[in-house]
Order: structure tokens, then sequence, then C-alpha cells
């Protein structure tokens, strides 16, 4: 395969942009390759690059082309409002509109407010909650990934997992003393730091974390935050700014019947453009300035453009709700195949999967917490990318993210997608020597 354009593109990117990329986990120096692929068009499940290869996508923009690419519906939205104005500085209708839709989606959210993206939606949701609760310290759970504010930077997972760090410079220590840190799933730990912190004022994580690869919650676990959040006056946020919209049209917490007081949201309810979202109990939400003191402002929050995407995607997955039980089904036959792959090679590995998102670990156990996680093959995930990309399939450049399935997805693709898994098994047992 033929990047010799990308590799030129990434010499002259590294003198202008820091790394070469505007986000870490884009360099590809995770898996061990010089320089990563620059996109130049995409359309329904394929990216194509500058060199002019086709790639089977299986990012989707990290979770928001749950439609595909360029879906005409979508575009045709985006078209018309790119005509009407691209920022305003002001509110518009379609604001409105899509707090509605929002809304109606997730009972959970009473208001909601629009912010221009998911890391700045986290933030104002903690700042929301401590305001609420009148405390100060927040519990989050190891390599659950909330953006990059600084206290949600403590122990987190994404970008930070994949260049080996766990807490980002920058952080004063003031910041990481109100930050209480957990095992994800471990319910005896959790008990026994809410039974002996007076303190926290809310406790935010991914009800299905997909920043560490995909982990499950066990059964009982978000029953378990929920009982004593309302138990010990604690805000529980939930933040789906990947599973929202991804795993059902309610999100997790409608797959796990868990109603948070809050909820982050972001990509998808933009269609792929830059937006986010929190939103909740009336309550906590009308401390929101103008109605109360907690503020929180920007001037590009629900952005027309933004906006108008969203509402369309969001409508055709409502009046067409058997995307999820199709993608799910698609999803989880593709696993099997996987699986029966691994068996018939013998490789070590084993795949977590919910809806339309899975992760290979390869690890010869089940991979259920960020322990686990890092503790899988780094030169078996970095051989399986690289064959993969030589096969024009685009896979996750790093082991702690997690591979995305959209509607425009075909029986070609899959077919390509397991013919593609097949031959990187085979690589990575010559490779070991077997």
């Amino acid at each position: 395969m033929n990047i010799k354009k990308s590799g030129e593109i990434f010499e002259r990117s590294q003198k202008s942009i820091p790394g070469g990329v505007n986000s870490p986990v884009r360099a590809f120096k995770s898996v061990d390759r010089q320089y990563p692929i620059f996109i130049e068009t995409a359309k329904g499940s394929r990216l194509y690059d500058v060199d002019g290869n086709e790639y089977t996508d299986c990012i989707g923009s990290w979770g928001p082309m749950l439609l595909g690419h360029n879906n005409e519906r979508v575009l045709e939205a985006v078209k018309k409002s790119l005509d009407e104005g691209t920022s305003f500085g002001l509110p518009t209708e379609k604001e409105v509109e899509l707090a509605e839709l929002i809304k109606e989606c997730y009972p959970s959210i009473d208001k909601v407010r629009l912010t221009t993206s998911g890391t700045e939606a986290a933030m104002a949701a903690v700042r929301l909650a401590r305001a609420y609760t009148q405390k100060n310290k927040i519990i989050k759970f190891e390599g659950c990934y909330h953006g990059h504010s600084d206290s949600l930077m403590v122990k987190a997972g994404s970008g930070l997992l994949t260049f080996g760090h766990q807490d980002s410079n920058g952080i004063t220590e003031g910041v990481m003393k109100d930050t209480i840190t957990l095992p994800f799933g471990n319910s005896e730990k959790l008990i026994e730091i809410l039974d002996s912190e007076e303190e926290a004022a809310c406790i935010i994580l991914e009800p299905v974390p997909a920043n560490m690869g995909l982990i499950i919650p066990e059964e009982g676990f978000l029953k378990l935050l929920r009982e004593k959040c309302t138990e010990k006056n604690i805000v529980l946020i939930f933040d789906e700014v990947i599973s929202g919209f991804r795993v059902s049209l309610g999100g997790a917490q409608e797959l796990f019947n868990i109603t948070p007081d809050l909820t982050v949201l972001g990509k998808i309810i933009g269609g792929g453009f830059p937006v986010g979202a929190f939103g909740g109990k009336k309550e906590i939400m009308d401390m929101v300035a103008p109605v109360g003191n907690v503020y929180h402002a920007g001037t590009l929050s629900g952005n027309p453009v933004s906006v108008s995407a969203g509402l369309e995607t969001i409508n055709i997955l409502k009046e067409n709700r058997e995307i999820y039980n199709t993608l799910e089904k698609r999803t989880k036959e593709l696993v099997l195949r996987i699986e029966e792959l691994i068996e018939k090679y013998n490789i070590k590995a084993t795949v977590n999967h919910i809806g339309s998102l899975y992760t290979i670990f390869f690890s010869d156990k089940k991979v259920e917490n960020l322990e686990d996680a890092m503790a899988t093959d780094d030169k078996a995930y970095n051989t399986y990318f690289s064959s993969m990309l030589e096969d024009g399939i685009i896979v996750p450049p790093s082991k702690y993210e997690a591979h995305f399935i959209s509607w425009a997805h075909n029986n070609e693709d899959f077919e390509k997608l397991i013919a593609g898994v097949e031959k990187s098994f085979i690589a990575i047992n010559q490779n070991s020597g077997r």
C-alpha cells in the first residue's frame, strides 16, 4: 500500500502542529507506525486517503457516524443550514427542537444545555454537581475518559492510556486531591469509599466504558451506584458521549434501566459536527445561568449547522428504531466469527461487545477493568492494526479504543473484515514463531 503523500504531509504538519496531529491517538505512534494516514473524503462505510487508498472504516469518527459518513438526509439538512447562516451568537428555534428531541429520548433529562464539545459538557456537569450539593470532591473510575478538563484527567483513559500516562502534566495538587479514583466495577471499594467520604459531590462514569477498550459493567454495578448516590446525596452523572444514541436511542441508561441525575452527551447529537450537551433533573439544571448562578456560556453552543445535522440524525434513528436491533445482530454475528478464528488459530484474545461496538483484547482472560486492559499484548495488537491497514481496513490506532459498526456497513464490508482478521491472526502467529 502506497501512503507516500500521507508521509509527506506528516513531515509538513510536524513543523506547525505539536506532534503533527490535533489529537494524540491520530499519530499512530502507539501502533508502531512511522506516520498516520491523512483522510481526504468519506462516504458510507468507507474512508479515502490523500494517496487514493480506500478503507473500510471501523472508527466512525469515534462513534457518531452510526448512519455512516455523509448520509444523504443529514447532508441535505447541513447544506440547507449553511445557506441560512453558519453562526449567529443568538438563539434559534432549532436549538429548542433539538432539546425537545433529546428530552423525548432521555426521560431522565428535564432540561438540557448545549455545548461545543463533550469535554465542555462533562466539565460543566461536574461544576453544576458541586454547586448543587455544596460539596467539593468528585469520584471517577480508572480508565474512564471524560475529556481533558483538569479534574477529569486523573487516571483517565483514551489517549492518556495510549501514551502510557495516567495523569496529565499541568494539573495542580489541589485538583488531584479533590478527585477520588476507583477501579471500575469494584463494588466493595465503592461502598468503602462512599461510607467514609462525606465530601463527594458526584460520581461520573461512562456507564459502558469505551476508552480503555470496551468494558461491559457487571450486573448490579450500575444499580448499586444509583442506590448509593441516592442514599448519600451524591449526583450521579452518566457520561454517554459514546454510548448515547449509539447502544440504543435512549443510551446505556435505557439499556440498563438506570436513571442518572445528570447526563453528558456529544458527538452523535451533532451528526458528527462539533457539539455536546449536559442535562438532567429540573432542580439541578435550573441552577445554570441565567436562571441560577452556575455560569456556563459559549458563542458556538447550539451552532445552527451542528444542530441541524444532529436533528436529522436523531430523527432518522427515531423513525427507524430497527436500526439498533439490526446493528446489534450484525455485530454479534461478526464477533462470533472473530471468536471462531481466535479458536482456529489459537490466539490469546477475547472480544467484548455491546450493541454496535466491540474491542478485541489480546489476552487469555476476560477483560473487566483498566488493570486487565493494560496487561493485554501490545505487540499482537500492533500486528493486528498494521495487517488490517494493509488490507484496507482502518481499526482504532490504539488497543484502548472500541471498534464501531455503522448502518452503512454491508455484507462486503463484513466479509472483508473477517478476511482481514484471519490474515492478521496468521501474522501474529508468524511473529511469535508459531
